[in-house]
């Protein structure tokens, strides 16, 4: 069966964050040139100290240069500068199957989400290292606990976005950890998303990765406990109140033991730390619950800001 035609007119953009990618970044254009011919290939170079850039000019592609260091700066600068319809993300080193954009864009389109993830099958060990898998569901359970749903694949590179998506996202990170606060904005939005199972194959020779299993991870997780913060504060500063109650509690229990049988409290240094823990702990708490009101308040403006983009397939009059 024939796979339906894009629909005439449509802008697609292709953006491709690239750091020292001369061994692949060609193969990586002209992949995704032959899967979405009418679309602009964008390859952004991010300070790369090889020929990137000429290489990829070479290829086709338009070759924009950002130099602030790091994948969050490149993303920020691409969906600020890139006008389209419908954006498709990918790495410019060749890993991801560029013939399954059509069908990525077709499902986002058809189903109008706002975010698709190519969610990366290797059969390759090499391709995908276990520390990194291990990470994967780590911090796809992390999310799914933080807000009740999540993607199979939290750090996947290959993503199609709405323009609503793209322009409505704050882009606040620097580095990998970008990947996680992209699927937390769809997550904390309540955006329909999707995702489509594609092949993720080996770098070809030459290439090299730039990702760091322990350096990144780090990232990672600090970008996951600031989001935790901000977005669930009652919980996150509620578990310091639970933590500095229970303690104020074990300490006063043995001081009201001999304050009821005897009267008297010997100990008075122990019943002030006791005491300024509970306080603290109500503090922890009361905090907790305005900041929610600020977050709810936050999220209202972003959402309508979201919503003053039409949906993908959606004429805008």
């Amino acid at each position: 069966m024939t796979e339906r035609a894009l629909p005439a007119g449509l802008r697609i953009a292709v953006l491709l964050p690239c750091y020292n990618e001369e061994a692949a970044i060609a193969a990586t254009v002209v992949g995704f040139r032959a899967a979405l011919p009418d679309a602009d290939i964008y390859v952004y170079d991010n300070n790369s100290s090889d020929r990137t850039g000429e290489v990829a000019a070479q290829a086709g592609a338009l070759v924009r240069f950002e130099r602030m260091q790091g994948k969050g700066h490149v993303v920020r600068r691409m969906f600020a500068d890139v006008e389209a319809d419908i954006y498709v993300m990918a790495d410019g080193d060749s890993t991801y199957d560029a013939a399954v954009a059509p069908d990525l864009v077709r499902k986002l389109l058809e189903e109008q989400l706002d975010m698709v993830v190519g969610a990366r099958q290797s059969e390759v060990d090499d391709a995908y290292r276990r520390g990194h898998r291990l990470g994967n569901r780590v911090f796809t359970a992390l999310l799914a606990s933080l807000f009740g749903r999540t993607f199979s694949d939290v750090f996947s590179g290959y993503r199609v976005f709405s323009r609503r998506f793209v322009k409505s996202f704050p882009a606040l990170s620097r580095g990998f950890e970008t990947e996680t606060e992209i699927s937390v904005h769809a997550l904390e939005l309540s955006m329909p998303v999707g995702e489509v199972v594609t092949a993720y194959g080996a770098r070809p020779e030459g290439s090299e990765s730039k990702l760091s299993t322990y350096r990144d991870g780090w990232r990672i997780m600090r970008t996951f406990l600031h989001l935790f913060r901000i977005e669930r504060p009652v919980l996150f500063y509620g578990s310091f109140a639970l933590f500095l109650a229970g303690l104020a509690i074990v300490l006063a229990i043995p001081l009201a033991i001999t304050f009821f049988e005897t009267g008297l409290v010997p100990r008075f240094p122990t019943a002030i730390l006791a005491t300024g823990l509970i306080t603290l702990a109500a503090l922890s708490f009361f905090a907790g619950l305005i900041l929610d009101t600020v977050v709810r308040g936050r999220r209202e403006v972003r959402r309508l800001h979201y919503l003053s983009f039409p949906a993908p397939g959606v004429v805008d009059r």
